[in-house]
């Protein structure tokens, strides 16, 4: 066997991690989250230094809460 060498293409890994294809991905994950939680929840997209992010969060006093009371939050997402 040959000793084979893998270099990560951490530019090539970034742009990727950056682009709007991912950002659709995490958008659709998001929305079958925002689905089961329910009214009082808003769910924010934003592209960081490295990588595509998507935040749900409880912003209604209801919706704080029931996340506070049950973790709807983390149940939602499968975590």
């Amino acid at each position: 066997m040959s000793k084979q060498k893998f270099v990560l293409n951490r530019a090539g890994v970034r742009e990727l991690m950056q682009s709007d294809a991912m950002v659709n991905v995490l958008q659709s994950y998001a929305n079958t989250a925002m689905a089961s939680l329910g009214d009082g929840y808003e769910s924010s997209t934003y592209v960081g230094r490295n990588r595509a992010n998507v935040r749900i969060e409880a912003v209604t006093s209801a919706a704080k809460k029931e996340n506070s009371d049950n973790n709807t939050l983390l149940k939602a997402v499968g975590v």
